[in-house]
């Protein structure tokens, strides 16, 4: 006769076993959901600016400030293995050798929460729409966000959005660059299972991602002492349903 301690590793055994194959077969599962992301990507206005980037730079260089519209369609990421989704725009620019790689640079991020995961302070939350030029001033310090998300998880529109994070380069130089592109990445985060990134070719029912480049544009050459706004987005994380 067994003990009830070899009884009760018995059943947490099995109770373990039973536990892994759902989570084996939950997460197998999401391969019969079709995906079909889909994105543009406009560049608003590029500005190179010779200074400290940073608060906490020790040196001035020269970094880029970018705006950029986007605009996604990514709702057929989320299914049922779906906790967040992390999108991210990043810039490519060649390298000032060309044996080199291209350099690659985020200048905006954000999460994207499923409706199945818990409530979290870092989802982003989607900006309102700018108030009409008509509009008075004061109706529009007096209104407030909406409780319910302007567009489904996934979908987003912006329109001359600031950057986050500006574009630095080793060589302290940037002016000039040529070739430059804006693209639009991701990462899948399921409840179970493995990390699936963004993917531009065709698996079975997923589709690759169609769009999310921009057309190829030149970092400037600085412009004498003008001053230019470099402000950055704090993010739709800390300033809730205030207008990019």
């Amino acid at each position: 006769m067994h003990s009830t301690l070899v009884r009760a590793q018995n059943v947490f055994g099995f109770f373990t076993t039973v536990a892994f194959c759902v989570a084996a077969v939950i997460a197998l599962s999401v391969v019969v959901s079709p995906q079909t992301p889909s994105a543009s990507v406009k560049l608003r206005n590029v500005q190179v600016v010779r200074g400290r980037p940073h608060y906490y730079s020790y040196k001035k260089e020269e970094y880029a400030h970018i705006k950029f519209d986007l605009d996604t369609d990514l709702t057929s990421l989320f299914n049922w293995n779906t906790k967040q989704v992390f999108v991210y725009l990043k810039a490519i620019y060649p390298s000032l050798k060309a044996s080199e790689p291209p350099s690659e640079a985020i200048i905006w991020d954000a999460i994207l929460g499923s409706p199945s995961a818990p409530w979290h302070q870092n989802h982003y939350i989607h900006p309102n729409p700018k108030s009409p030029k008509s509009s008075s001033k004061k109706s529009s310090k007096s209104s407030k966000p909406s409780a319910e998300p302007l567009y489904p998880p996934g979908e987003l529109h912006l329109q001359n959005q600031r950057p986050k994070y500006q574009i630095t380069d080793i060589s302290g130089k940037l002016q000039n660059r040529t070739d430059v592109v804006l693209e639009l990445g991701w990462n899948v985060q399921p409840w179970v299972g493995a990390l699936v990134w963004a993917n531009k070719a065709d698996w079975g029912i997923w589709e690759g991602l169609k769009g999310g480049v921009s057309e190829r544009f030149r970092l400037p050459e600085i412009k004498g002492a003008r001053k230019v706004d470099v402000s950055t987005e704090k993010g739709g994380e800390s300033n809730r349903g205030k207008p990019a």
